[in-house]
């Protein structure tokens, strides 16, 4: 009997499961399926597969002729890899350090980390503008990298920092004995939090692709925008282009989607692992 109600209760989570799915999906597809139509498609048969009567390419072809997705593309490339890389490398750093250094700060310096997350980086964005300009970096994207490391630091260490204190200390002291220096420890203790390292790039490189303040903030011009920034600016042009509308807005979701397709197991597990911890 309990085997049975079991089973149920499974069968109904499951099928809760498939219905939020279904639906948190089905907008993205009919954006998808309908950015390979006519206009007289889109509106005539808005839930049906395109077919030889309905099908076009021209909404991808105006994308590309009248907007600049090559640029935008590069652009979001640069920043998100660059903006990940710095995160990793820096939190890595500061992570060991705070983990493995016993002074007296180290706590409130840990404690200063788990305020930044609490804190919307937002809230200093004039602050931000007014440093930018004083460095001479407005309007490049060398600001947006710097921004975004800063913004991402702060989870990226409390969360590696749970990871690099489930490293046996026995690992680290035979290193020393050994002779190696600190770098050479830490290159050693590095495999044991590839989970954490894999959480901290997937939950760095999503918002960051995905953010649009900060690039209509700090980059807005053309030579630098991002996808996210030249999307909106196309979908503010051709309003009543629907299926140049609908293709921007396919070509804007689609690096996302990939993205969190390929790294979202590393982030399930990478968070999972490091909340055991």
């Amino acid at each position: 009997m309990r085997n049975n109600r079991d089973r149920a209760g499974a069968l109904v989570t499951h099928a809760l499961l498939i219905f939020f799915a279904l639906l948190a999906v089905a907008p993205i597809l009919v954006i998808v399926v309908n950015s390979f139509k006519t206009t007289q498609g889109i509106f005539g048969q808005p839930f049906a597969l395109p077919n030889a009567d309905t099908f076009s390419l021209g909404g991808y072809e105006r994308v590309f002729t009248r907007g600049q997705f090559v640029t935008n593309y590069g652009n979001s490339l640069i920043v998100t890899v660059g903006a990940t890389v710095a995160t990793l490398v820096l939190a890595t750093l500061a992570a060991f350090a705070l983990t493995e250094y016993k002074v007296r700060f180290a706590p409130l310096v840990g404690g200063f980390f788990v305020l930044g997350i609490m804190l919307p980086i937002r809230l200093g964005t004039v602050p931000i503008i007014k440093t930018m300009i004083s460095w001479q970096l407005m309007d490049t994207l060398v600001a947006l990298v710097l921004v975004y490391t800063a913004m991402s630091l702060p989870l990226a260490i409390a969360l590696l920092m749970t990871y690099f204190k489930a490293v046996p200390g026995a690992i680290k002291e035979a290193a020393r004995i050994d002779g190696a220096g600190e770098l050479r420890t830490l290159s050693i203790v590095l495999p044991m939090v590839r989970p954490g390292l894999a959480a901290v790039a997937s939950v760095t490189m999503l918002p960051i692709w995905n953010d649009l303040w900060f690039p209509l903030i700090l980059a807005p011009s053309k030579e630098n925008q991002t996808v996210t920034l030249g999307v909106q600016q196309f979908v503010g042009q051709f309003l009543n282009d629907y299926p140049a509308l609908l293709g921007a807005l396919t070509l804007g979701a689609v690096p996302l989607i990939v993205l969190f397709v390929v790294f979202s197991r590393q982030f399930i597990q990478g968070l999972s692992a490091g909340i055991g911890k």
